[in-house]
């Protein structure tokens, strides 16, 4: 198989995206999507060992949760949903799923912390990551 590029791994998180129901995917419209192929050193957390984070972490939402935002928040910059190439790729050999599956599944899990949901939320329905 090809290695899939940072453009196609982009392509299946925008049509993920666009094609969530609505009001999600009205809400999904303001967020940026950025697929790199590794977590970059801006969103590592200092209390973890980096190595580890950027092998096992897939994709990370960067911004203010729905449920958090104030009209009061200065302006960072847009919420983004980064998909990262590399461990989606080692993902992929541990699953028996497609490309277009996994990544998906990363995107619509990045996009529930934007709606506000936590991992332990996204957990009581989502068994995929047990």
């Amino acid at each position: 198989m090809e290695t899939p590029s940072l453009t196609r791994i982009e392509e299946i998180a925008r049509e993920t995206a666009a094609g969530l129901p609505e009001p999600f995917a009205g809400l999904a419209r303001d967020v940026a999507i950025q697929v790199a192929d590794w977590l970059p050193d801006h969103l590592l957390d200092p209390g973890d060992d980096p190595q580890a984070q950027r092998e096992e972490i897939t994709g990370m939402y960067d911004g203010i949760p729905l449920t958090e935002k104030s009209s009061y928040d200065l302006p960072h910059g847009p919420d983004v949903v980064w998909l990262f190439r590399q461990p989606i790729l080692m993902e992929l050999e541990d699953r028996d799923v497609t490309l277009a599956t996994l990544v998906a599944h990363v995107t619509i899990h990045e996009f529930a912390h934007h709606f506000g949901w936590s991992d332990a939320d996204i957990a009581t329905i989502d068994r995929w990551w047990e």
